[in-house]
C-alpha cells in the first residue's frame, strides 16, 4: 500500500502523537476512523450498485482477468500476431487461408537491411554526422 510498511506507519504514528499532543489525538483518531468507515461504505455501495445494474451477469465476470496488474503487453502482442484464432471453435487446419500482401522490395527497412548485410566482417558501419 503506497510502499508503506508497518515500521513506517509506526514512525508516522509516533510523530503524530508528538505533533498533535494528548489533547487533540483522540479527536483526530476518531475522525480517521470515520473516514475509513465512510470509504468502506462507499466501496460497498458501489459494489452493490454494480450488482443491481448488471444483474446476474455480475457473478459471471472474471475480475482477475480485468486486473490491470495482469497486463502484459508482450502476451497481448504475441496473441495478436499468432495465426491461431482464439475465438474459433474449429481446429486451425480448417480455418480459411488468408492471402498476405506482397512485400515491397523498395521499402526503407529492406534497403537498410541489404546495406547492413553487404558490410564485410571487419568493415565499420556507415557514419552519418548529421544524424548525431
Amino acid at each position: 500500500m503506497f510502499g508503506l510498511t508497518f515500521e513506517k506507519l509506526l514512525i508516522i504514528g509516533v510523530i503524530a502523537v508528538f505533533l498533535l499532543g494528548p489533547e487533540r489525538l483522540p479527536h483526530y483518531a476518531a475522525q480517521l476512523g470515520r473516514l475509513v468507515r465512510s470509504l468502506r461504505d462507499m466501496a460497498n455501495g458501489a459494489k452493490d450498485r454494480m450488482r443491481e445494474e448488471m444483474g446476474p451477469d455480475f457473478d459471471d465476470v472474471d475480475w482477475q482477468k480485468l486486473d490491470p496488474r495482469q497486463y502484459d503487453p508482450r502476451r497481448i502482442i504475441r496473441e495478436a500476431l499468432s495465426d491461431a484464432d482464439p475465438f474459433a471453435d474449429a481446429p486451425a487446419a480448417a480455418a480459411p487461408v488468408v492471402a498476405r500482401a506482397g512485400v515491397n522490395e523498395n521499402s526503407a527497412y529492406l534497403q537498410r537491411k541489404r546495406k547492413r548485410e553487404a558490410l564485410g566482417a571487419g568493415e565499420p558501419a556507415p557514419f552519418d554526422s548529421e544524424a548525431t
